[in-house]
């Protein structure tokens, strides 16, 4: 009854059509999204079928002989509709692992999509890691707002907007990303932490133009310069703080603090959840305590990112599961 089959270019509207109706999706894993960096990427993503109907996919990639689910995104997992049974699931992820296993796949990588994207309750696979004794590889630690609830902001945080104010910040959200990757952003990572973006200026750019609704650019500005900027990826009900930087000045003009009050007073009304993102440094081994310290003054607070190592070869274990 179940089938699963790698994923094809013809596929492109089944898979499209499919992850909008899923239940722990977001854009990313639309095929547009997924597919401006495939040169990077060996692709392994899969469809599952139970019977003849699409009832499942796995954004994914295969490096080394492993499968990833996708080394690409910020987040994966098997995806599906509010409506799969967990009985179905169990049966869906042990023909996924069938499958890689036939394949002689060894390892399965999965990055947990957080339980705060999902619309619906969506931890059937956070329970088989346990049966199938997948390993703990690593865990970010994100800080989350509930935009609404009543705003808590912390007094540095409300004397950084009132410096902001004083200063006659303006923020503007702009449809072109040049001015922040090239004067804010690229300085910025070069000098604190020596990389670059994950995205260059031409491939956000790319992505803005496929999603315009769900990829917008906040700028800050004194006296007409561009002093801070915000990218932001907008989800149903959740945004996500994709970049976030500021210039030298950030503590004298209150940037940060200004425009992060104007996202939440002004812009985000409609969202329920704001992610700031990881505070994380050295793979997940240390906190940025000052960025931390800095998120947690808007009464944003901690949710993690967590990374799974499933061994293929212990796919048998899900057989037991059902008494």
């Amino acid at each position: 009854m179940f089938k699963v089959r790698k994923y094809k270019p013809k596929d492109k509207l089944l898979w499209d059509t499919f992850v909008k109706e899923c239940k722990n999706a977001t854009f990313l894993f639309m095929r547009d999204f997924m597919d401006y960096h495939k040169d990077r990427f060996e692709d392994f993503s899969l469809l599952c079928f139970k019977e003849d109907k699409l009832i499942g996919v796995l954004p994914a990639n295969i490096y080394k002989g492993n499968v990833y689910s996708h080394q690409g995104l910020t987040y994966g997992g098997l995806l599906v509709t509010e409506k799969l049974k967990f009985t179905t699931f169990l049966k869906t992820l042990k023909s996924v692992l069938d499958f890689c296993d036939f394949l002689n796949v060894k390892h399965l990588y999965i990055k947990q999509l957080p339980e705060m994207y999902s619309l619906f309750p969506n931890e059937e696979l956070e329970y088989l890691h346990f049966i199938l004794k997948s390993h703990l590889v690593k865990v970010d630690v994100s800080s989350s707002l509930l935009l609404t609830e009543e705003m808590n902001f912390s007094k540095d945080r409300i004397a950084g907007i009132k410096k902001g104010i004083k200063n006659k910040l303006e923020v503007r959200e702009v449809h072109d990303f040049e001015e922040f990757w090239n004067d804010i952003l690229i300085p910025n990572l070069s000098f604190r932490h020596q990389v670059k973006p994950t995205h260059s200026c031409e491939e956000i750019s790319l992505l803005k133009k496929r999603f315009p609704d769900n990829i917008r650019q906040f700028n800050v500005y004194k006296d007409g310069k561009i002093v801070a900027g915000t990218t932001l990826f907008m989800n149903k009900h959740l945004v996500h703080s994709q970049y976030m930087s500021a210039d030298k000045n950030k503590n004298v003009l209150g940037s940060l603090d200004f425009l992060h009050n104007y996202l939440f007073t002004q812009v985000l009304s409609d969202k329920k959840i704001f992610d700031f993102g990881i505070s994380n440094e050295n793979f997940g081994e240390n906190i940025n305590e000052g960025l931390l310290y800095w998120k947690e003054g808007f009464g944003a607070r901690t949710k993690v990112y967590k990374q799974y190592k499933i061994t293929v070869a212990n796919k048998d274990f899900l057989n037991s599961i059902l008494i």
